[in-house]
C-alpha cells in the first residue's frame, strides 16, 4: 500500500468514527482531498486508491494537471478573482466552485457558465469569523446573495463553505454555517480542515477538506 493509500484510510477511519460520535449516517460526509500544490502522480496515487473528490485552488496550477483528474470530481477551493472566473471554467475537469463569496464573482461566474451553456455548481463562501482580511460574504448578507444565485439560470446553488479563524472555538463558526444553510434550505455544508474535520462534522459538515494528512507536505 502506497503511503498517500494509508493516510487515505487513516482519515477515512477518523471520519467514520466523528460520524459515529454523532449519530450521522457515513454517506452524509464526503471527503475532499486537497490536491493543491501536489503533482499528477501524487494525484494518481490517490486515484489507485479508490478516492474520487478532490480539491484545487489555483487556476492556472489546476489548468496544468486538469488531466490527471479525468473522470474524478474536483471542486476549486481558493480564493477566486472575477477576472480568472473565465479561465477557470474553461478547465474541463471542473465540477463545482466552492469559494464563491461576492455578488461581483456570482455574477461574472453566471455570465461565463451561460456563454458555454453550462449549469455551474456552487457554494456561497461565509466569513462567519468577519475576518477583514478573509473572502466571503458576511453573515447578515447571504440572504441576498442566495437570492441572487438562485436566480442565475446558469448556476446551481447547493450549500454554503466557511472557513473559521485559526485562533478560535470553530464549533461556533460551524454552527452559525449550519444554521444559515438551514434557514435557506441548502443541503451542503463545507467546513472543517485538517486540524478541525472532526468537529466540523459533529457539527453538521457535509464536505470535510483535509490536504496535508493526505498527502504530506507540498512538493
Amino acid at each position: 500500500m502506497s503511503a498517500i493509500a494509508s493516510r487515505l484510510r487513516a482519515i477515512e477511519a477518523r471520519v467514520d468514527a466523528a460520524c459515529a460520535r454523532s449519530g450521522r449516517a457515513r454517506e452524509e460526509v464526503r471527503l475532499v482531498a486537497v490536491s493543491k500544490g501536489q503533482p499528477a502522480e501524487a494525484i494518481a496515487e490517490a486515484r489507485a486508491a479508490g478516492h474520487r473528490l478532490f480539491g484545487e485552488s489555483y487556476v492556472q496550477e489546476f489548468g496544468g494537471k486538469a488531466a490527471a483528474f479525468e473522470g474524478a470530481e474536483v471542486h476549486f477551493i481558493g480564493g477566486l478573482q472575477t477576472n480568472k472566473a473565465k479561465a477557470l471554467l474553461q478547465v474541463p475537469t471542473l465540477s463545482l466552485v466552492e469559494s464563491v463569496g461576492s455578488e461581483r464573482l456570482v455574477r461574472e461566474l453566471a455570465k461565463h457558465a451561460a456563454s458555454r451553456g453550462q449549469r455551474l455548481p456552487i457554494f456561497l463562501q461565509v466569513n462567519v469569523g468577519r475576518e477583514p482580511q478573509k473572502g466571503g460574504a458576511l453573515p447578515e448578507d447571504v440572504a441576498e446573495l442566495v437570492a441572487l444565485a438562485r436566480a442565475e439560470r446558469s448556476l446551481v446553488l447547493r450549500g454554503l463553505m466557511a472557513i473559521p479563524p485559526v485562533d478560535e472555538d470553530p464549533r461556533p463558526h460551524f454552527r452559525a454555517l449550519r444554521a444559515l444553510a438551514d434557514a435557506h434550505a441548502l443541503p451542503e455544508r463545507s467546513m472543517g480542515m485538517s486540524d478541525d474535520f472532526e468537529v466540523a462534522i459533529e457539527e453538521g459538515a457535509t464536505l470535510v477538506r483535509v490536504g496535508t494528512a493526505i498527502f504530506g507536505a507540498r512538493r
